[in-house]
């Protein structure tokens, strides 16, 4: 993988954790060789790798992601609430 790619990603999704996801993700979906979704969605070169690939795709914002409720709480991708006081 392209380590500036890397960065640029990282940017726009914050979480690693979650990019590494995403990324590993869209090189299966790619790698499968069937369909629609396994053609890339931006101009590449052939030397570029299927990591580079998806990566581009996130930089470009072709790709996305979104958390139930439920997980934002856990990764801390939730904005903070303030509490309500007990009567």
């Amino acid at each position: 993988m392209n380590s500036e790619l890397c960065k640029k990603a990282l940017e726009k999704i914050k979480n690693p954790n979650i990019l590494v996801n995403l990324v590993s993700r869209r090189v299966r979906q790619l790698n499968s060789g069937g369909g629609s979704m396994s053609r890339p969605l931006v101009e590449a070169s052939p030397s570029a790798s299927m990591a580079d690939i998806a990566l581009m795709e996130i930089i470009e914002g072709k790709i996305t992601y979104e958390l139930p409720p439920e997980t934002e709480v856990l990764t801390g991708d939730v904005k903070h609430h303030k509490r309500r006081k007990a009567n």
